[in-house]
């Protein structure tokens, strides 16, 4: 089995300190469905994120944070002031954070990292703290079947499509990659692959093949749109952190266990 792109992620800590968790969150989707209920989406997040940073010792952000984003040289998409503000206050105040993209923004380049200090990863990383190893990913392409997607990945990564694409104007661009998302997750709905697949979960089998060659304690990822805790192995577990659309999940690692939770937003 290919484990191409997991590697050691450098972190400024190797053992969460007293009463401190790590936190996962991802499939935020900002710029879906319109810029009303996006825009109410992005408030709770930040509340999310003020709710969580008293005991964060890092937290990630594991994959389409937007529903879409493109870096031209010197443009980026309209929107998400207000998290990106937040973001930066965090950094600003030596929260460890890091971004992971998925699918929908897949292509994130330096923008991040130069404006906010914020690395951004676009494979699975293998990570340790407190003597526990974690593999984390947004999880778009991996495991078996798939493969229309992972052939179009394969065009959208490609330097040269980037380089196409950019000499689109941004106003039809955004609104072309807007349009394509909105078709793409209604077939998706339509064919069911937002219900639990059993045993065909394509990303349980990743976790589980790839936990025969390379054990972790836990499996995180986003993109299948589910919260789930499943068992791989004997020893280990997958959690999917679910999405923001309507279900607020996110997870929590204090050093020993990962558990998932829903966000009770007690401002409404």
């Amino acid at each position: 089995m290919s484990q191409k792109g997991s590697s050691e992620v450098f972190l400024p800590i190797q053992d969460l300190a007293l009463n401190k968790r790590i936190y996962f969150a991802s499939d935020f989707h900002l710029g879906a469905p319109n810029l009303k209920v996006s825009r109410e989406r992005e408030l709770k997040i930040i509340r999310w994120l003020d709710f969580i940073k008293e005991d964060a010792q890092a937290i990630f952000l594991v994959g389409d944070i937007f529903d879409f984003w493109f870096e031209y040289r010197n443009v980026v998409p309209k929107g998400f002031v207000r998290l990106l503000g937040k973001l930066a206050q965090l950094s600003d105040e030596g929260m460890p954070l890091f971004i992971f993209t998925g699918n929908h923004d897949l292509w994130m380049f330096d923008y991040l990292e130069r404006e906010l200090n914020i690395p951004v990863f676009h494979e699975p990383q293998s990570l340790e703290i407190s003597g526990k190893k974690i593999l984390l990913g947004h999880g778009d392409g991996l495991g078996p079947g798939d493969y229309k997607y992972k052939m179009i990945k394969k065009v959208f990564i490609n330097r040269y499509a980037q380089w196409w694409f950019k000499l689109v104007h941004p106003d039809f661009g955004v609104w072309l990659a807007h349009a394509w998302s909105k078709e793409s997750r209604a077939s998706n709905i339509k064919k069911g692959e937002e219900k639990f697949l059993g045993e065909d979960e394509w990303l349980w089998q990743y976790c589980k093949e790839y936990h025969q060659t390379n054990p972790h304690d836990f499996y995180i990822f986003g993109h299948r749109h589910l919260p789930l805790d499943l068992e791989v192995g004997d020893t280990g577990r997958y959690f999917n952190l679910g999405q923001w659309l309507n279900q607020f999940t996110y997870a929590s690692f204090d050093g020993q266990s990962v558990n998932l939770t829903k966000f009770e937003d007690k401002d409404k």
